[in-house]
């Protein structure tokens, strides 16, 4: 079946040195890395964090295909793969941790196979996707909150712990494309045991924490908006925090030049927080009448966003599609792959996680095939498991930003010859 077991593409060198890297072990693809190739792999020399070092210098051999545990060529696993799917009833994509191209080659096959496609995070993505159907939003991007902000408030998000460089690159740089010597800024902290550190240096002016629980948030914003058209509203505790402090920040807000309200769904995790999400973009809406005002989504780890807009522009929706009739066929909540394997309305489940081992399947009895890295921390043995390799460290490749306006090209850097998702799901679907 020709899989190429060497990756190819841009940004390779003989000597192994590597510049301006593209890191796609977080949805803010930070592309200022410098990496070396060394005895043991990779290294990062520059910058990056904990997130990019953990990701490209993990240890990754060419491990075989496995059937039942048993190693076995690829072929034959690919071979075996194409038989399950044919004989299932319903076929689960799920996890989709892969880049552009992989994505494609999932949604190709499942609309072969008649199977449903959804990403091990589209219930985060959902806080949004929601308010986004229903409402709309006005939205920036991370290039223009890094060169006109004044103001980021951070809403109920521990934006640090999952992007560590996201204050580094966009709110505590001192540089700005529309002045030489940009303003101050000042960051504020809504919600409680929120990571403040990274917000320093000398571009930073006021840092304010406004604790309160992160399902009180929207209690908080719906205030905001009564305050900030002068609606009478009763004093008091709003949400955990006084009337002063809610009345100062819907003041800084209207005050500010270009301010910026920051959330990652994966935080918002709490029952129906896309009412909150609602309420940031209801908020941003009512204070863009009179100054500018926009939100930032973060979020968008492997490879979420990606996933989310491939299946949107090949399918016409957003994620959570079933091909099954014949034709995109959109629910978000019958074809939730949670719901399908707990009500045991699939018969396989396909899961892709090609960047860490910690993207995990669901625990489920229902038979497995699994495309993953060397690694994965699998709580079973899987039907059919086929190792593939990292895009951006192990193959080139192609992902979307967590703003959602620019895809950046991935370099291939050589770490391993595991073959791409891509074309392993491709010769999967000459077999079916």
């Amino acid at each position: 079946m020709g899989v190429s077991m060497v990756g190819t593409g841009p940004g390779t060198s003989a000597k192994g040195h590597y510049e301006n890297v593209a890191c796609p072990f977080c949805g803010i693809l930070c592309d200022d890395l410098t990496i070396d190739r060394v005895a043991d792999g990779l290294k990062v020399m520059n910058t990056g964090c904990e997130i990019a070092r953990a990701g490209f210098e993990r240890r990754v051999t060419d491990t075989p295909a496995q059937i039942d545990g048993k190693s076995v060529p690829l072929d034959d696993a690919i071979a075996e793969v194409a038989a399950l799917i044919r004989s299932s009833r319903l076929p689960v994509f799920g996890g989709l941790g892969t880049d552009v191209d992989g994505v494609r080659a999932v949604m190709s096959l499942a609309d072969h196979a008649g199977g449903v496609v959804d990403h091990a995070l589209s219930e985060a993505q959902y806080r949004n996707f929601r308010v986004l159907q229903s409402g709309g939003w006005v939205l920036t991007t991370l290039t223009e909150a890094r060169n006109r902000a004044d103001l980021f408030v951070i809403v109920g998000s521990d934006v640090h712990a999952l992007h560590p460089r996201f204050f580094e690159r966009i709110v505590c740089n001192e540089k700005s494309m529309f002045s030489e010597q940009p303003a101050k800024r000042t960051v504020i902290f809504l919600g409680e045991g929120l990571d403040q550190s990274a917000a320093t240096g000398p571009r930073i002016g006021e840092v304010l924490s406004l604790p309160c629980k992160a399902d009180r948030i929207g209690e908080i914003l719906v205030a905001m908006r009564a305050i900030a058209k002068g609606v009478p509203i009763a004093d008091g505790d709003i949400g955990g925090l006084s009337r002063a402090q809610v009345d100062d920040l819907v003041k800084r807000c209207k005050a500010s030049s270009y301010g910026v309200m920051v959330w990652a769904p994966p935080s918002l995790n709490f029952p129906n927080a896309d009412l909150t999400v609602q309420a940031v973009a209801e908020f941003v809406k009512d204070v863009n009448l009179t100054s500018r005002f926009a939100g930032l989504s973060l979020g968008g780890n492997d490879g979420a966003v990606s996933a989310g807009a491939v299946c949107a522009w090949q399918s016409g929706f957003p994620l959570r599609v079933s091909f099954a009739s014949g034709k995109p066929d959109y629910d978000v909540e019958r074809y939730a792959m949670t719901r399908l394997l707990a009500d045991k309305e699939t018969d396989l489940l396909i899961w892709i996680a090609s960047y860490t081992p910690d993207l995990v399947p669901p625990v489920t009895d229902t038979p497995m095939i699994v495309l993953g890295t060397p690694g994965l921390k699998l709580t079973g043995t899987p039907r059919v498991f086929i190792p593939v390799g990292t895009p951006g460290a192990d193959h080139a490749g192609l992902l979307v930003r967590c703003d959602n306006v620019v895809s950046l090209p991935l370099k291939n850097l050589l770490r391993s010859t595991l073959p791409r998702a891509a074309d392993v799901l491709a010769a999967i679907e000459a077999a079916v």
